[in-house]
């Protein structure tokens, strides 16, 4: 082997770097990479909404012996047990040995809930001879990427005898799948002179669900029809929409892109690819040390708010319930833990190079990304985190060999965003961001590295295990 000159050993001493994790990966480590990417993917296919994620976690919970829990319940130390939250908003958690006061909780919080199209409270309609819905989107999106897309139906529809129907049409080949308008190019010159922003109006989501009337069946006769096909389906009624809970996502499955493989292109990386290796790290770790709580939280898109976001008062009585079940003070309790807001960042594209500050940027395939503070400009909106805590985080992955990196979201005066972490930060939490990379992110199908995903869920055995 070469010998390296006085001037090298000193920079690989002291300069930090970022290394793709493919190129120095043996082949036994890249095998676990990706056969950890088809669990993923298999989750990304059955979970697409909340409610769909919570199902898929209790399921794979219940198989790890986990038992659910009810507010007001006993506790005791060992157990294992889930907090299905109006199955949009879920909390495992499994109290350990050591002394809670003293140690904390080791907290991983993701959330489950994605930029999507919801179904307006009465939303269907007839106009030249379609059928469509009307519709209110979720979160930050493109508008016009919704457009001329094949999309799904999946939610819930409480019906006026208070029974409750789960609808998912558009996933299997068979289904018929629904869609966007849009305008043809050749009648478009008006169109290309607005910003993208604008140029397709949130009131024209509207989404084509029929075309066929009744026979005889007078003025909205094709509404008719497709009430009727409703009605005979699930005893849908039209005032039942009332009490529904519709969203239109991709028809899309979860696809290898690439002629190696190396990335995933799905909907919902944002923030499932995160979700999906705070519970499985969580359900295979192997210390019972530390008592610790993957949430997997709803409405981070809108702002955190409700019953089932991250602002949500549970959270502090679940910590609550758990201290005083030790005979911990809640107080104490909150100030020994830690907590990782699991959440994604934005991969430094070349395409669009102009928006990041490269060397604050993660980088694609270079391992998880750590956000010491998200919000925008001035870190309006954030959590900083203290460098004590990102201290304690750093030195733990690199004692674990977890390959990670730092990132803000785009330049200074460009980008931002933000998380649940300033929510759990205000508990008097110590918090910091932790996630994948993602590209095209919040658009209907988003890319990430498996090798990312896997450094992900690296960080968080090391978080838990640790």
């Amino acid at each position: 082997m070469e010998e390296k000159n006085p001037v090298q050993e000193l920079k690989d001493q002291l300069f930090s770097k970022k290394e793709n994790i493919y190129a120095v990966a043996d082949e036994e480590k890249c095998k676990t990479i990706f056969t950890y990417a088809e669990g993923y993917k298999a989750f990304l296919n059955l979970a697409k909404t909340e409610r769909e994620s919570v199902r898929c976690a209790i399921e794979a919970a219940k198989e790890r012996g986990y038992s659910q829990y009810r507010l007001g319940e006993p506790l005791k130390a060992g157990g294992k047990y889930y907090y299905n939250n109006r199955n949009k908003n879920l909390y495992l958690f499994r109290i350990g040995t050591e002394d809670l006061q003293q140690h904390g909780m080791r907290i991983l919080a993701a959330h489950i809930d994605s930029p999507r199209i919801d179904l307006k409270q009465i939303p269907l309609y007839e106009d030249s001879e379609m059928a469509f819905f009307k519709t209110h989107y979720y979160g930050g999106i493109k508008k016009y990427q919704w457009t001329a897309l094949p999309l799904a139906l999946h939610g819930v529809v409480v019906l006026r005898d208070g029974s409750t129907v789960d609808i998912t049409v558009g996933e299997r080949d068979e289904d018929p799948v629904f869609y966007i308008n849009d305008l043809l190019p050749h009648l478009s010159q008006e169109q290309y002179t607005k910003p993208l922003s604008a140029a397709i109006p949130g009131e024209k989501l509207n989404i084509l669900v029929g075309g066929i009337p009744v026979k005889d069946g007078g003025d909205n006769a094709i509404k008719l029809g497709v009430l009727k096909i409703l009605h005979d389906l699930y005893g849908i009624v039209e005032d039942d929409f009332i009490s529904a809970e519709l969203s239109a996502v991709p028809a899309f499955k979860a696809r290898d892109v690439g002629f190696d493989r190396a990335f995933i292109g799905a909907y919902g990386h944002d923030d499932r690819v995160c979700a999906y290796p705070a519970v499985t790290a969580l359900l295979e770790s192997v210390s019972d040390a530390h008592t610790v709580m993957a949430v997997l939280a709803d409405k981070e898109e809108i702002g955190s708010d409700g019953s089932t976001g991250m602002q949500s008062m549970v959270f502090l009585d679940l910590i609550n319930e758990i201290a005083r079940a030790m005979g911990k003070n809640p107080a104490a309790v909150r100030a020994a833990s830690k907590c990782l807001s699991a959440d994604v960042n934005a991969a430094f594209d070349p395409n669009f190079a102009d928006v990041y500050e490269k060397r604050n940027s993660a980088v694609i395939s270079c391992g998880t990304t750590m956000s010491k503070y998200t919000g925008s400009r001035g870190k309006s909106s954030s959590n900083d985190a203290d460098a004590e805590f990102v201290g304690f985080v750093s030195k733990l992955f690199r004692d674990h060999g977890v390959a990670f990196q730092t990132s803000e979201l785009g330049k200074v005066d460009l980008g931002g965003g933000g998380t649940v972490a300033k929510f759990i930060a205000s508990l008097n939490i110590d918090t910091v961001d932790l996630g994948v990379p993602v590209i095209s992110m919040h658009a209907p199908y988003e890319v990430v590295s498996k090798a990312d995903l896997y450094s992900t869920y690296e960080a968080f055995r090391a978080f838990i295990d640790g």
